[in-house]
C-alpha cells in the first residue's frame, strides 16, 4: 500500500509515481495544505456540516495526513489509473477514491494557480501568461498520450485507437518553457487518432513573440507566424 510515509526515501520511485523529487513535494505541500484547511475548515465536515467531536476523532482514514492526501491526487494525476487500481494501492474502496478524487481535485489546482504553476488552459492567451515569458521564451511543443479503457462503441473505439501506442489513449499537447521545465500550456483532451499537428492547428496558440519552438517530426510543417522553430528533418528510411 503506497504512503508518505514509505515512499519518500525511494527518490525514483517517488519521481515515477508523482512527477516530483520529494524535495519538490515538501516545497507544494504547505501550500496544499493552507488552500485544503481554507476549503475544509477545522470546525465542519468535508461536507460543510458542523463537527459534532473534534476533528481526528472516529477511525482513522487511510488518508488522514495531508501528506498522503497529496500523494494520492498526485500519483492519480501522473499515472491517471483506473480508480479501482487507485484505490488498491492505497488501501481504498473504488467509492472512497472516487469521493477523494473528486474532493482532492480541486485543491491541488487551487494550490497552482495561487503558486503562479497552473498552465494555461486558453491557447490565445499563452503569449502572455507569466509561465511562457519567464526566461528566453524557449519553448518545447509536445503531443502526450496515456491509455485509457476501451470504449464500447465501434466509433469510439477506431477514434482512440492510438497507431503510435497500439491502444487506445487520450491525448493533449504540451507547451513546455525549456528554461524552467514547467508547463506552460495544457491542451484540451484528444482521441488518440488525432494527428499531434492537425491538434495544434486547431487550438491555434499565440506564442510571444520571436520565441523559439522545439518540436519532433510529428509536428512537421506546424510553422507559427513570428516563431523560431526547432526541429529535426525526418531520415530518408522514416520518409521511405
Amino acid at each position: 500500500m503506497l504512503d508518505y510515509d514509505t515512499l519518500k526515501h525511494k527518490k525514483r520511485d517517488f519521481l515515477a509515481a508523482t512527477g516530483l523529487m520529494p524535495e519538490e513535494f515538501a516545497l507544494l505541500l504547505p501550500a496544499f495544505t493552507a488552500v485544503y484547511q481554507a476549503l475544509v475548515p477545522s470546525g465542519r465536515t468535508r461536507q460543510g456540516a458542523p463537527r459534532q467531536r473534534a476533528q481526528g476523532g472516529g477511525a482513522r482514514g487511510k488518508l488522514g495526513r495531508l501528506e498522503d492526501k497529496l500523494l494520492f491526487i498526485l500519483v492519480y494525476q501522473k499515472t491517471h489509473p483506473l480508480q479501482t487500481m487507485h484505490a488498491l494501492q492505497f488501501g481504498l474502496s473504488q467509492t472512497q477514491a472516487n469521493h477523494w478524487i473528486h474532493a482532492l481535485l480541486p485543491v491541488l489546482q487551487q494550490t497552482l494557480c495561487e503558486l503562479g504553476m497552473r498552465p494555461e488552459r486558453q491557447a490565445s492567451h499563452v503569449a502572455t501568461h507569466p509561465l511562457a515569458v519567464e526566461g528566453t521564451a524557449a519553448l518545447v511543443l509536445d503531443g502526450t498520450e496515456r491509455r485509457r479503457q476501451r470504449p464500447q462503441e465501434a466509433l469510439a473505439q477506431r477514434e482512440h485507437y492510438s497507431g503510435k501506442k497500439k491502444c487506445h489513449t487520450d491525448k493533449n499537447l504540451l507547451l513546455v518553457n525549456q528554461d524552467t521545465n514547467k508547463v506552460v500550456y495544457l491542451g484540451p483532451t484528444e482521441t488518440g487518432k488525432k494527428h499531434d499537428k492537425k491538434a495544434a492547428d486547431e487550438v491555434q496558440i499565440v506564442y510571444p513573440a520571436l520565441a523559439t519552438l522545439s518540436q519532433d517530426t510529428g509536428f512537421q510543417g506546424y510553422a507559427p507566424e513570428q516563431v523560431l522553430v526547432e526541429q529535426p528533418k525526418k531520415s530518408q528510411s522514416a520518409a521511405t
